[in-house]
């Protein structure tokens, strides 16, 4: 972790963690509380339900709920497509700070809702930290992008991811009923999110504006050898400054792209291929749909319905851990090597799951269905989980960085929206079969990636593009 130093990692805890933490925790949050909210939507909530059925059973009920989960990702495709006008109108980190002003009107309506017995002020409040998630998710790797040194990118661009994974599994465990996931407390589950907000807004000033964007973008030469000085402490910033200068020269004669140049440029098709591919391979890998079927699986193997909710926990811890090796083995492996391992062994995964779930009643199978679960969740974290988010700020320079972004973090939200509204009704009639779809997925991402996708580890945003230059 050579050129790391406190100011640096100060500033990534303040620009990344804050930020992913809204990502993670209210992708995860609904889950565990489902039931008792449920309950409260068909009592309290909602006129004119069916009292005679159970909660889970009142189609009004289901339906409210799935708009719920639903428009999260609605909030999350709208938070994408202005990821660029905001990047670059307000900075990376001026965008960040802004950005905590939707966490605070959330927080306000999801946390007021059972008081106001408003199931629209729940879903409204799903829609704002939606868009505050789609920004979030644009505009943190682009900064951490910007302010790490070359030899480190990887490593600092994994930390967003990290902190999804951390910040599900703490959702998951402050949502167990013993905790806020009750009748009384899961307005304060939900109303939680305040809290970094508001630690963001305290420290992320303390700390420099992206010296790229403050060169390239506002040509505040001196600003932003200051703002490299700060994040660099005792290291010489000539030779860093010298690959910026460069980068400016080049932006002057391309000037900076709109999103018609992006999808019209042949020198960007290719690398923006990539960028959308990727994030769709991320998405449509069936990490949702093995997550989602994993309480089943644990229930099969005769556990009962508590140590089916610890063993989840247990598998988003291991989760978190095989994205703290990642972290480290992303500079030393390199982006397409962990990619390609992570997906070829989801694919192992999911076509012996799908055999396994056939013989179920077999004990020994049931542990080995289990066993399954956690190495897919293991091969995701590898590398499919976290490359995506910074390989696309990589892929680009600073004058298309913005406008790629914005097209990238739209299209993964839209997958994911896909996957939420498609599983269920898939998993109902094709039952353990669905895996199918997700392991010819897998392998059509494998061949993309082997094929297309550049090997980007110790390499200057310079060389990159260039790289694609040489391919045209």
């Amino acid at each position: 972790m050579a050129g790391m130093n406190l100011r640096l990692a100060f500033t990534v805890i303040s620009s990344a963690c804050w930020s992913a933490f809204q990502h993670g925790y209210n992708t995860g949050v609904l889950n565990a509380p489902q039931a008792v909210m449920s309950e409260w939507l068909h009592k309290e909530a909602l006129s004119g339900t069916n009292t005679t059925l159970q909660a889970k059973d009142d189609p009004k009920v289901t339906t409210v709920w799935a708009v719920a989960v639903a428009i999260y990702c609605v909030g999350g495709m709208i938070g994408g497509v202005v990821t660029g006008v905001v990047a670059d109108r307000f900075g990376r980190k001026g965008g960040l700070l802004l950005n905590n002003i939707l966490v605070f009107i959330a927080a306000a309506l999801m946390g007021s809702a059972k008081t106001a017995n408003s199931a629209e002020m729940l879903i409204a409040g799903r829609l704002v930290i939606g868009i505050n998630n789609g920004l979030n998710a644009g505009l943190a790797p682009m900064y951490l992008a910007e302010i790490s040194p070359t030899s480190l990118r990887g490593s600092i661009g994994t930390v967003y991811q990290l902190v999804i994974t951390i910040t599900i599994l703490l959702s998951q465990v402050l949502g167990l009923g013993s905790i806020l996931g009750s009748a009384g407390g899961w307005p304060w589950l939900l109303a939680v999110i305040a809290i970094p907000a508001a630690i963001q807004c305290l420290t992320l000033p303390l700390c420099p504006e992206s010296p790229k964007y403050l060169l390239l973008n506002r040509g505040q030469e001196l600003h932003a050898q200051r703002a490299l000085s700060w994040l660099r402490g005792d290291v010489p910033v000539h030779g860093e400054m010298e690959e910026m200068h460069q980068e400016a020269e080049k932006n002057k004669v391309s000037k900076k792209v709109t999103l018609r140049e992006l999808f019209g440029n042949r020198q960007l098709r290719q690398p923006l291929l990539i960028a959308m591919v990727v994030m769709v391979a991320q998405q449509l890998s069936g990490i949702n749909a093995v997550i989602f079927f994993s309480t089943d699986i644990f229930r099969d193997a005769k556990l009962s319905d508590t140590q089916a909710q610890y063993a989840t926990l247990g598998m988003g811890a291991m989760n978190v851990v095989m994205t703290v090796i990642s972290l480290f083995l992303v500079e030393i492996a390199g982006r397409k090597t962990l990619l390609l391992t992570g997906f070829c062994g989801m694919l192992v995964c999911t076509v012996s799951l799908t055999v396994a779930l056939l013989y179920t009643e077999v004990v020994w199978v049931s542990y080995l269905c289990i066993a399954l679960v956690i190495l897919f969740v293991v091969m995701f974290a590898v590398g499919p989980g976290s490359i995506p988010w910074f390989l696309v700020t990589e892929l680009f320079n600073q004058s298309s960085r913005p406008a790629a972004s914005a097209v990238a973090v739209t299209v993964n939200w839209t997958a994911n929206f896909i996957v939420g509204l498609s599983f269920l009704p898939l998993s109902l009639l094709l039952k353990s079969n669905t895996f199918l779809i997700f392991a010819a997925l897998e392998l059509i991402f494998i061949v993309f990636i082997y094929f297309k996708v550049p090997e980007t580890k110790g390499k200057s945003v310079e060389e990159i593009t260039a790289m694609f230059r040489q391919h045209m």
